[in-house]
């Protein structure tokens, strides 16, 4: 008895990558293949059955709250923006408008205290007491801040982060002991004049990772205004 011949056609089962593909590439196959939507169910983790129109639907709602959920924060950083905005335009105008050193200073804390509502705030000058004239800034010599503070001046740029208690004692006196994390950018006008720092009471506030845009250029606003009013 003679066996039986082989099938030698290619096998024309398609994978599940191909049925992909094809449907991607041809999105109204069921559009044409209505009576294949009747045999098509998918499983659903409230545990019955679906249709696939169903599913599409579920689909789409989901992607319809998501798409809103994330308008509704783009919206929310807009407002956030705008309001952060109206407070700096406020300070650097006061800064601007400032008759002199005691002006700009007031105005500075004034602005970090009531509008932008930053818990400790801290402005050191480095010179003299004699020659620098009395506001609400601390005046320290230069060799006492690189002794106290040295690597916060060293790339002059604003940081975030925790701090030691010597050196929060040495930026904020007696506020050091409230204080669970600062941001300090270093006041520069060919050489640094001094240093701008605020602090907050939570420890992950200021985190290394937080930008400090913000911070910054408020610094550079004042590297050009207070200069004028420091001794040479």
């Amino acid at each position: 008895m003679s066996d039986k011949p082989k099938d030698s056609r290619p096998s024309t089962r398609l994978s599940a990558e191909q049925v992909c593909e094809y449907l991607q590439e041809h999105p109204d196959f069921f559009v044409h293949n209505k009576r294949l939507l009747a045999d098509l169910n998918l499983p659903h983790e409230s545990g019955p059955a679906v249709s696939l129109v169903e599913r599409q639907v579920s689909v789409l709602r989901e992607r319809n709250m998501d798409m809103r959920h994330r308008l509704s924060k783009l919206l929310d950083n807009a407002r956030e923006n705008d309001k952060l905005f109206d407070k700096t335009k406020r300070l650097v105008l006061a800064l601007v408008e400032g008759n002199d050193l005691g002006d700009i200073v007031d105005a500075l804390f004034y602005s970090f205290d009531k509008d932008y509502e930053i818990h400790y705030t801290s402005l050191l000058f480095f010179g003299h007491e004699e020659k620098i004239p009395s506001s609400q800034a601390k005046i320290v010599t230069l060799s006492e801040a690189k002794q106290h503070i040295g690597p916060l001046l060293k790339n002059n740029r604003a940081m975030c982060g925790t701090l030691g208690d010597a050196e929060l004692q040495f930026l904020f006196g007696k506020q050091a002991q409230h204080i669970g994390s600062v941001a300090t950018v270093p006041l520069v006008h060919g050489t640094a004049f001094g240093l701008l720092a605020i602090g907050n009471r939570d420890p992950h506030y200021y985190r290394s990772s937080m930008g400090t845009l913000f911070l910054g250029y408020i610094a550079e606003v004042l590297n050009r205004l207070l200069p004028s009013y420091l001794p040479r």
